[in-house]
């Protein structure tokens, strides 16, 4: 009779036409139903008891209006009882909402429902509230909705968070019928088993010379049984779904996938996809949420503290993606006031990897009122202090269990430590021009990093240009102090004909720029100087192929900056080679002319020096200036015959 059954829907009223008046009037929330009663009570044993009750009460008043002596009253009452024949139910608070009723509705009509993962937690809550049980009724609404639970939401992770988040309006009937950790259970479960692949941020796959992997082959033999966070393609990323959850439901959902000691990647992605939605400011690069779906300060600053609570310390993902994420999150910290802890946190997990940063990353604003530069460069130097603790206390503890320690991983870590070297320099050349900055807080950020950090030193040299012309009026021992910060021996060419010509830099800082540029100088000459007999035949091929493994491993872990130094350094040895085989070639060409000198001061002298110089152009192929004047001419002969007398004398 109601499969096919239409309806339609005018303003605030849902009517149903099966040929029969409506005799029951449902209202649920703004929308009144008018309904039949067989139907209904033929389904909910709610309804039919309502409606039973209402039809009792009903036959009491008209027999009541009977024995009634006054006619007008009778008569009055017999017309308000001919116009309300019919039933009225009013169902408040009915979960769902009239949405959810129609579907009931419409089931009792014996009209075919589809069920999804978004209204099977509405319509079992439903069928608990009209008790549309089994046992008043055959394959019951509980029933079939029961059965879709456990053989279809259950079983998928996106429909099990799906149907959970369909639950925040339910509650707490969804809670009693055990709806909200079913779900959770699910959830936590179907995580613990999914792919790795499906639920890492979007870089690249790491491979055994990529940079990814410096970060993760470092750590390798503290995350074993760990994940790596490998990204091929799209992937099926189901933590996004998470971020449509209230605020509750996450923190309950995150609690259990702390206690299922799941892989520390998926907590750390979930942690951050949600972070990224509700907190304004932590995706710099996303786009804005809208004002009506952005928390109070007071529910976001409690958000962040969950969320940075629930971060895992020591394992999680490496990335540049999520390094910027947690530099939001410790923006977010400052703006919003957070505790000490939370930003502590935040600094430490970002001091772990801190090669992953970059320069946009550390600029961050000074949010307090006690500190006068522009940049937060406290925090910074925080960061990086836990960046050089946490290195430190890798590097020995490497060299305890490894003996002298393992030689990629000390490559990789001198990388590392390197990659945070040029991004700290190029700090230093941003916050320069800070005019309060003062020359205290410069040195010691310059000082912070070990010298092996640094391959050259022409980024501190440019610090120091920028620091000296943003602060000309700082006395002659700051600036000496300032300009001590950088090596002289390990600027380039370019950064000491740049520093020699530089008159921001005291006196000083440009004589000792000069003075190590002619030391490099001469010890290059004098190394070109030096006999290839003295160098080992393998040794060449033995820097060469050095040289190539350092190329390899710094191109792919370092870019542009070492591959242009090694490759400067070879044009460099060609150059130097070059240079040695020219001075071999004219030290053979002035022994052969001092030994044909000395056989020609042997021999008697040529007829005249026209003669003796025709002789030295045919032998060597050399032509002389005939500059010399004939007094000349004729005094190097005397003092020629001069010498040969008085040879022959002795002899």
């Amino acid at each position: 009779m109601a499969t096919d059954m239409p309806e339609t829907s005018k303003r605030q009223a849902w009517f149903c036409t099966t040929g029969l008046p409506s005799d029951v009037v449902v209202d649920v929330g703004d929308v009144t139903f008018h309904l039949h009663k067989f139907p209904l009570m033929a389904k909910s044993k709610k309804l039919n008891e309502m409606m039973a009750e209402q039809e009792t009460n009903r036959t009491v008043e008209a027999t009541e209006l009977k024995e009634s002596d006054e006619e007008e009253i009778q008569e009055e009452k017999m017309v308000e009882t001919e116009i309300e024949e019919y039933c009225h139910v009013t169902l408040p608070d009915f979960p769902g909402g009239s949405e959810t009723f129609e579907t009931a509705a419409k089931f009792c009509y014996a009209v075919k429902i589809e069920l999804s993962a978004f209204n099977v937690a509405p319509l079992r809550c439903a069928g608990e509230v009209l008790e549309m049980t089994e046992e008043y009724c055959e394959d019951n609404l509980i029933s079939k909705t029961e059965r879709f639970l456990s053989q279809t939401v259950l079983r998928s992770l996106r429909d099990s968070i799906k149907t959970l988040k369909s639950c925040e309006d339910l509650l707490p009937l969804a809670e009693s019928l055990g709806i909200v950790q079913r779900c959770i259970d699910s959830i936590v479960s179907k995580a613990s088993s999914s792919d790795p692949s499906l639920f890492g941020w979007p870089v690249n796959e790491v491979s055994n010379s990529g940079a990814g992997d410096v970060s993760s082959r470092g750590t390798s033999s503290r995350r074993k049984g760990a994940a790596a966070t490998r990204v091929t393609g799209g992937g099926d990323k189901w933590f996004d779904e998470l971020v449509f959850l209230s605020p509750p439901l996450f923190k309950r959902l995150i609690v259990a996938i702390k206690s299922r000691d799941l892989n520390p990647d998926i907590i750390e992605n979930c942690l951050i996809s949600y972070a990224k939605k509700h907190i304004p400011g932590v995706n710099r690069a996303g786009r804005r949420s809208s004002s009506s779906s952005v928390l109070p300060e007071i529910e976001q600053k409690e958000l962040l503290e969950t969320i940075v609570t629930n971060l895992p310390e020591q394992h999680g993902l490496r990335s540049p993606p999520a390094v910027t994420v947690f530099f939001g999150m410790l923006r977010a910290a400052n703006i919003l006031k957070a505790s000490d802890h939370c930003r502590a946190t935040l600094e430490k997990k970002i001091g772990l990897q801190l090669e992953q940063a970059t320069l946009d990353d550390l600029l961050m604003p000074s949010y307090s009122y006690l500190t006068e530069t522009l940049y937060d460069v406290d925090c910074v130097q925080r960061i990086l202090s836990h960046f050089l603790h946490n290195s430190l206390h890798t590097s020995t503890t490497d060299v305890i269990q490894h003996d002298n320690g393992d030689a990629d991983e000390n490559r990789e870590r001198s990388v590392t430590l390197m990659l945070v070297g040029k991004l700290i320099d190029g700090y230093l050349s941003e916050i320069a021009s800070d005019t309060n900055l003062k020359p205290e807080k410069f040195l010691e950020l310059a000082f912070a990093l070990p010298e092996p950090a640094r391959l050259y030193d022409d980024g501190l040299y440019r610090s120091v240009d920028v620091y000296l012309k943003a602060h000309p009026w700082i006395k002659e021992a700051d600036r000496e102090r300032i300009c001590g910060v950088m090596d002289c021996r390990k600027l380039t060419l370019e950064a000491c004909t740049h520093a020699a010509q530089n008159e921001r830099l005291p006196l000083r800082a440009v004589v000792q720029v000069l003075f190590f540029e002619q030391l490099q100088l001469r010890q290059a000459i004098t190394g070109t100087l030096l006999s290839t007999a003295d160098i080992p035949p393998s040794l060449p091929d033995a820097v060469q192929q050095d040289d190539s493994v350092v190329e390899n491993d710094v191109e792919s872990n370092v870019g542009g900056t070492w591959t242009a130094a090694v490759r400067d350094n070879q044009v460099l040895r060609l150059d130097m080679d070059s240079m040695r085989t020219r001075v071999h070639y004219l030290e053979r060409e002035c022994s052969t002319m001092k030994k044909a000198l000395e056989k020609i001061d042997k021999v008697d002298p040529p007829p005249s020096p026209r003669g003796w110089r025709e002789s030295l152009t045919k032998k060597f192929g050399c032509t002389f200036k005939t500059q010399v004047c004939d007094s000349h001419e004729s005094t190097i002969v005397e003092a020629r015959k001069g010498r040969t007398h008085r040879h022959l004398k002795q002899n």
